[in-house]
């Protein structure tokens, strides 16, 4: 199995519900003894972004089964996240509320041997589900300014009734923050 995509050229598309989210499958190098692959290359992720705004932080999330995380976002982050290690159930919600698209959800499976990538905009929040054992949630950070932390972020409940997110769950781990 020798298969090789260049590091400059990972398949970017558009989420089947927003077309501001995107699906990055970074390039891949496979032979004998496993496979390689790039999660971020700044010439091939910076036009994907606005002017001036750039990839400044990474942060790892490592959470045991059945913890849900979220949902959470702000104003002015863009985030690129993926799973690097595990299984988990990622869901997406437009809190924008002049679009037309407003508080609706799309929900990923991100697996460590998938390598999916997902880029979510400002203003929309994100949360997920461990389905495996343990996972690593991976999330890397665009803004401009200081950045907004858990006090300047938007946050809802998980089983939020004005959006309906159908979770793979009943009862699932969470934070007091995420109640």
């Amino acid at each position: 199995m020798n298969k090789y995509i260049s590091i400059k050229e990972p398949n970017i598309t558009q989420s089947k519900v927003f077309k501001e989210v995107l699906i990055v499958k970074p390039s891949m190098f496979y032979d004998y003894r496993g496979n390689i692959y790039t999660s971020y290359h700044k010439e091939s992720y910076e036009d994907l972004l606005p002017e001036g705004v750039e990839f400044i932080h990474d942060k790892f999330a490592e959470s045991n089964k059945n913890v849900l995380r979220g949902l959470h976002g702000d104003a002015k982050t863009w985030k690129l996240v993926s799973c690097v290690w595990g299984e988990i159930y990622e869901v997406i919600v437009d809190m924008r509320q002049e679009a037309l698209t407003y508080k609706k959800w799309e929900s990923f499976t991100l697996k460590s041997n998938d390598y999916t990538q997902i880029i979510i905009p400002p203003r929309f929040i994100n949360g997920y589900y461990v389905k495996s054992e343990q996972a690593i949630f991976h999330y890397k950070l665009a803004y401009s300014g200081e950045y907004f932390d858990v006090e300047d972020q938007m946050t809802y409940r998980w089983n939020d009734p004005t959006i309906g997110i159908q979770w793979p769950c009943t009862n699932p781990i969470l934070q007091e923050r995420d109640r």
